[in-house]
């Protein structure tokens, strides 16, 4: 009988082959990793996550059917010992410390996989918490910023979309005198120019999204 022990068990989801054919690369590789299964969806993770019952799973976040973030409420809401670990293309703070707080064990960026993710699902395996580098700065940049309300985030992503203020107001049912007190207290908190550079801000921050 061999001694060897069990390799880490790990669930692959993104919606692009490409990258899930990649990570399955790199981890066939190693004696300690097999992916044991790989879903293009949050639906399809969830239904792998209930047959295989992986020691860690690989999740992006934007995917179609179901997102990544609430794959990880619904697998973590049957599942609470569930290792997930976020693989994202976005480095904001706003949606790292998000993903932590719905459950997530780390937060890799794609652009760092070859560095970073067999250290890191060895890390959650193992119980530990992990964070790109570069997630880990911004985290660190931001921490003392004040937050937007859920009402500025409402008239950012309006703006992100190419709204005027009368449009806005239209739209959330608010004066314009409202839209713009909300869009000078945007600006300021963001450090922005402009309502360009403010949507421009939020999207990298992880704040809106497309």
């Amino acid at each position: 009988m061999s001694s060897d022990p069990m390799p880490i068990r790990v669930l692959v989801v993104d919606d692009h082959p490409l990258i899930a054919e990649g990570i399955a690369g790199l981890l066939a590789v190693q004696a300690d990793m097999k992916v044991i299964a790989e879903a293009g969806n949050g639906r399809e993770a969830i239904q792998q996550f209930r047959l295989h019952r992986p020691d860690v799973t690989l999740m992006d976040l934007q995917m179609p059917r179901m997102s990544g973030f609430d794959a990880i409420g619904a697998i973590l809401g049957e599942f609470p010992e569930a290792r997930i670990v976020v693989l994202t293309t976005y480095e904001g703070d706003v949606q790292a410390l998000r993903a932590l707080k719905a459950g997530a064990r780390a937060y890799l960026i794609k652009d760092s996989l070859n560095r970073e993710l067999l250290a890191t699902i060895r890390a959650v395996h193992a119980g530990k918490k992990s964070m790109s580098a570069k997630v880990s700065f911004q985290v660190a940049e931001h921490a003392t910023d004040e937050a937007l309300s859920p009402a500025e985030v409402r008239v950012l992503r309006l703006i992100a979309d190419g709204n005027g203020n009368k449009e806005i107001a239209a739209r959330l049912s608010i004066s314009e005198d409202t839209v713009k007190g909300q869009v000078r207290n945007i600006l300021s908190k963001l450090a922005a120019k402009d309502r360009t550079h403010a949507a421009m801000i939020g999207l990298r921050r992880g704040i809106i999204e497309f």
